[in-house]
């Protein structure tokens, strides 16, 4: 039950963010097109969907970094979950 409640909480987590974040990362371009590097403390706002509602979203603020860290940090619960496998029988 645990292990259940532990993905499900991850993958609610990363759904919004890798969604937005897949959408919002430009291609590559050469080097001689390339843009100067965004501000990391620049305030970038998210709608996310509301967990339990179809209709109802929230506006989440953070800085480039603060969302950076987030999804870094989402990566990291996901390979946990992952890795860890239950185990039921001889051996464990």
């Amino acid at each position: 039950m645990r292990k259940f409640s532990i993905t499900a909480a991850a993958a609610l987590l990363v759904s919004p963010v890798s969604a937005t974040a897949q959408n919002a990362q430009p291609a590559a371009q050469p080097a001689s097109a390339a843009k100067p590097a965004e501000d990391p403390n620049q305030m970038v706002c998210e709608k996310q969907e509301v967990p339990g509602s179809r209709i109802a979203t929230q506006r989440i603020c953070h800085t480039r970094a603060q969302w950076a860290g987030l999804r870094a940090q989402d990566r990291q619960e996901i390979e946990k979950v992952q890795t860890q496998r239950g185990c039921s029988g001889k051996g464990c």
